[in-house]
């Protein structure tokens, strides 16, 4: 039950700083800058998903027929 509960913080960590990108409000930059360090693992994940998945607009926009 640790372990999960331990995952599920790091998942919320991650949303704070990274909810940027999701329209979530933004920490200052400072701070963020300071706790990346931290987020390793969870940036290598970002990275892999981000490398693996394909352009859902261009998929989008070609099976519409849109140029």
């Amino acid at each position: 039950m640790t372990e999960v509960e331990c995952r599920e913080l790091e998942n919320i960590f991650a949303v704070l700083l990274l909810g940027s990108f999701v329209g979530l409000s933004a920490p200052p930059s400072f701070l963020a800058v300071e706790l990346l360090p931290y987020m390793e693992r969870e940036l290598a994940i970002l990275q892999c998903k981000a490398q693996d998945s394909g352009d859902m607009l261009a998929e989008l926009c070609g099976t519409l027929g849109i140029d």
